[in-house]
């Protein structure tokens, strides 16, 4: 995970403001720290993976309660713009509702970062109003209703 996110640093500072070195610096311990706590926090987390076992993108459902979580992803940046974010989104989507119970998604963006909006709605998001904090910068809160299988 170091790696990926080591590799792809410039590319999502792009979109989302930089993370900044002390979080590299401590990646191993917080990382595992963050695994130690999903449970309680109510976190699941998904990767993607090519055939060579590198990972091509993460996918997570954050603070799942009450039917509801809220949706994270990065892709590398060596595979964006081939329709793996939006698959990765759609199946992150149907996990939600048969694995976790989830009944209503939420994410959100940056105003800049069109891409990431473009993903949302072909998976189904519809933009549901502002938000202040998007890694520091205002953005856009979407929404999906799942359905149960």
């Amino acid at each position: 995970m170091l790696a990926f996110e080591l590799a792809n640093r410039a590319y999502f500072a792009a979109s989302i403001s930089d993370r900044g070195d002390a979080f590299f610096d401590e990646f191993s311990r917080r990382y595992d720290e963050l695994l130690a706590e999903r449970e309680a926090r109510h976190d699941a987390y998904y990767v993607l993976v090519d055939d060579d076992g590198d990972l091509l993108g993460r996918f997570n459902l954050y603070d799942i309660e009450d039917d509801t979580a809220e949706v994270g992803y990065r892709l590398a940046e060596r595979v964006a713009g081939r329709g793996m974010a939006t698959a990765g989104v759609r199946e992150l989507c149907r996990l939600a509702a048969t694995e976790h119970g989830v009944r209503r998604l939420r994410a959100r963006t940056t105003h800049e970062n069109v891409a990431s909006q473009r993903v949302l709605a072909k998976a189904g998001f519809v933009a549901a109003g502002s938000a202040d904090d998007v890694g520091g910068r205002r953005g856009i809160w979407f929404e999906r209703e799942l359905t149960q299988p």
